[in-house]
């Protein structure tokens, strides 16, 4: 769709939140094997559509470089088969889960007999916004329609081919199984106004989730009359303590920044406990540049390492998305968590540690959205924690925290169910 006067532009994103209003008054009453059913058939159509969702992500990676796509940001883009793969792996992962919807939280017998349930409902409509990952689009698209809600999705223009292509995809399936297509639509507009018209709608949008730089989401926080669930920076830090198995260390503290180094679970900043540091440390650091990681170390830490760069204040606040990682040796765990809560994100962080004290003492009182012991902090995905997949990792506590899988797309409301009864 081309660019669009503000005019038509209000009227554009007024009809699409009103239809999925619409639709998600209709998707609330689907029973959970119709939306299984629709799964199902998306696994079908991206398994026999494949050449074609490739093939438009081929045009988009060849656009990249007009877009200034880093290296990881190009990554991040491309489908491959086995991406492909992943997608449909996720798909299969929450049709396996059980449907939300209906669910009775809790109930209790009044004195009088009534009886008040908590009952799990959808949110209603969700606007989303991300960027880069085709995936997304899927794994969005699917953890809504499962837990009932519409959702009006509008990805990065670096994507727009990829996210096209896939769009048809869920259109299709939708019809053939009778849930309304416009449970799920996808902005058809790169213009960045459109956002700014949709953030206005709270008559008809419930929530919407922004998902990308940290300018995006500084922007739809303050812009947006609806609540947001926002997904901040991933400034997550890896602390080896005095108590780090050796081999640990180094296996997870590579794995947490090397394994995907764009991703928002990516450690950026590893600190080291000084007890350790001139045994541990220049292991870790030496598998660390041998896998093309750029240090940049604190006087301490660049002492024991050569090839290294200092490191300012801003390194230890930086979500650097690349092969860079920033490093402080630290006297005490007291000073690792401190450190942490200056420079952190409220993401995730990780502890390498044998001794209970240090991981009870990390655990209590570091206060992100995921707390790993002894493994790599790639593990806060909605995947591996569990939830088939993830529309996001909220660094927000209300109202969702960590992973946003389907639970974390739904309400409740309060059903009693009386006799007659009367208040006196």
């Amino acid at each position: 769709m081309s660019t669009k006067t503000e005019l038509d532009l209000s009227h554009y994103t007024q009809l699409v939140a009103q239809q999925a209003r619409a639709a998600s008054r209709k998707l609330v009453s689907a029973n959970g094997n119709q939306k299984n059913d629709w799964l199902r058939r998306m696994v079908e159509l991206i398994q026999s559509r494949a050449p074609e969702l490739l093939e438009a992500n081929e045009q988009d990676i060849r656009q990249a470089p007009e877009f200034g796509l880093t290296e990881a940001s190009i990554d991040r883009l491309r489908l491959t088969k086995a991406r492909l793969q992943g997608i449909v792996t996720a798909l299969e992962e929450i049709t396996a889960l059980p449907n939300p919807i209906g669910e009775i939280i809790g109930s209790n017998m009044r004195p009088n007999g009534l009886l008040v349930t908590q009952v799990r409902v959808p949110l209603g409509v969700v606007f989303f916004i991300y960027e880069s990952r085709p995936n997304v689009t899927i794994d969005a698209a699917a953890l809504c329609v499962k837990s009932g809600n519409a959702v009006i999705l509008r990805g990065g223009k670096e994507a727009f081919h990829s996210n096209m292509a896939l769009y048809g995809l869920l259109q299709q399936g939708l019809k053939d199984v009778g849930l309304p297509e416009q449970a799920v639509q996808l902005v058809e507009t790169t213009d960045r106004e459109a956002v700014g018209q949709f953030l206005k709608l709270n008559e008809y949008i419930d929530v919407t989730i922004p998902r990308g730089g940290k300018g995006l989401i500084e922007r739809v926080a303050r812009d947006a009359t609806m609540p947001v669930i926002k997904h901040f920076d991933g400034i997550c830090h890896v602390y080896l303590d005095k108590s780090a198995d050796p081999d640990a260390s180094e296996a997870i503290t590579v794995n947490s920044k090397c394994q995907r180094p764009g991703v928002c679970n990516a450690a950026e900043s590893l600190l080291v406990h000084a007890d350790i540091a001139g045994s541990i440390f220049p292991r870790v650091a030496g598998a660390l540049i041998e896998q093309g990681v750029e240090l940049r170390c604190c006087p301490k830490s660049m002492e024991l390492v050569s090839g290294t760069k200092a490191a300012t204040e801003e390194d230890y606040g930086t979500e650097y998305g690349a092969k860079v990682m920033s490093v402080k040796i630290v006297n005490d765990i007291d000073e690792a968590i401190s450190h942490i809560h200056k420079y952190g994100s409220g993401h995730t962080e990780s502890i390498v540690a044998t001794e209970l004290a240090a991981t009870e003492k990390f655990t209590t009182e570091v206060d992100s959205a995921a707390v790993i012991v002894n493994a790599s902090t790639r593990f806060n995905d909605g995947g591996e924690f569990g939830l088939g997949a993830e529309i996001g990792i909220s660094t927000d506590k209300f109202h969702a925290r960590g992973p946003c899988g389907l639970v974390e797309l739904t309400s409740y409301k309060y059903v009693a169910h009386g006799a007659g009864q009367i208040r006196e």
